[in-house]
């Protein structure tokens, strides 16, 4: 089959590879019809120090069942799917509380050993899929390919940062950064009854997008005086960084309200960051991290699509074959896009 491998040298390219196989009685194999390109992906390739040469790409899919393991139970043969981006067992303390990202049988796709255990990624024509009854959910009626394929990942994981902010109705909610995760908790935010939803990116054009979609935006230097104009100089109720690191979190800090919340769901690699605890503790704020969770929350995700109230593929910046991938990464690194799906 042919996939998406990362070669070395900040480089992608589509090679053929030895088709995989059910390994586990669990497992069962997905044709992948759409994958995406996502940020992670971008940064995986740019620091591979825990991604060796050759390894499959991709961790964002939707497509059609080709095999099953003799104890799938949920999927057959034929099947339209989507995957979430990670593995879990379904069965053990942490996953059925919902906690599904500490399961000890995460396995996350295309990542090398990063985030646990090595597993091929789905940025190819196919992709095993361990304990598949817990990690595929069908394709819910009405929801198209190009939609569904934020189900596992960037729209789960702007789901998930809203519901860790605890919003109330009318709150006035911050969003630092624009890129693909950004954008759609903003859309987020507003459907789940944020009051004001501003997003705060540098790039006029991710500006636009989102204002086109309903929230107000401003440059990272006039952010905190807009929401001062909105909350009479409170700040943000809750502040969202989809961005990560230093500079995501100091952001966010800057443009908090007192006994407000800070949500963090762009990926911190740092080992450490100073927190300012005086601040925290004076002015009672919330810090917390989430990450988004298909396995746990597709209902939701699910329902958010097909109401209309949430249109993920308003950040989709073009459709591409399998074979245009090492372009798409390209562009989507120089910021010449947003977000790039693969059509296989």
């Amino acid at each position: 089959m042919k996939a998406v491998l990362y070669v070395g040298d900040g480089q992608v390219r589509v090679e053929s590879v030895v088709d995989p196989a059910i390994e586990a009685p669990a497992d069962a194999l997905v044709a992948v019809r759409r994958a995406a390109v996502c940020g992670t992906d971008l940064h995986l390739v740019a620091h591979p120090e825990h991604l060796p040469r050759g390894a499959v790409l991709g961790h964002e899919f939707a497509g059609e069942v080709v095999a099953v393991g003799p104890g799938v139970q949920s999927h057959r043969v034929g099947d339209i799917v989507v995957g979430a981006d990670f593995t879990a067992c379904g069965h053990c303390w942490w996953c059925r509380r919902g906690d599904h990202w500490e399961c000890e049988q995460r396995r996350f796709f295309g990542t090398g050993t990063v985030f646990g255990p090595s597993l091929a990624g789905a940025q190819a024509e196919l992709v095993r899929v361990p304990f598949a009854d817990t990690v595929l959910r069908p394709l819910p009626p009405g929801v198209g390919l190009d939609a569904a394929v934020f189900l596992g990942d960037t729209l789960a994981t702007a789901y998930a940062a809203v519901q860790r902010a605890d919003l109330r109705p009318g709150d006035t909610v911050a969003v630092v950064g624009g890129g693909p995760v950004g954008q759609l908790t903003s859309l987020v935010a507003q459907a789940c009854g944020a009051g004001v939803v501003v997003l705060v990116e540098p790039v006029a054009a991710r500006r636009d997008l989102a204002a086109a979609e309903g929230a107000l935006t401003a440059d990272p230097d006039r952010a905190r005086g807009l929401l001062d104009e909105l909350t009479d100089g409170r700040g943000a109720d809750a502040v969202v960084d989809a961005i990560g690191g230093s500079i995501g979190l100091e952001t966010a800090f800057g443009l908090v309200r007192r006994r407000g919340t800070i949500v963090a769901v762009g990926v911190q690699a740092d080992p450490a960051w100073p927190l300012p605890a005086a601040r925290a503790f004076a002015d009672e704020l919330s810090l917390r991290f989430a990450i988004g969770d298909l396995m746990r929350d597709g209902e939701s995700l699910a329902a958010l699509v097909r109401s209309g109230a949430v249109d993920p593929t308003v950040v989709a910046s073009e459709t591409v074959p399998l074979d245009g991938a090492p372009d798409a990464y390209h562009r989507m690194a120089n910021r010449r896009t947003l977000k790039s799906l693969l059509a296989i």
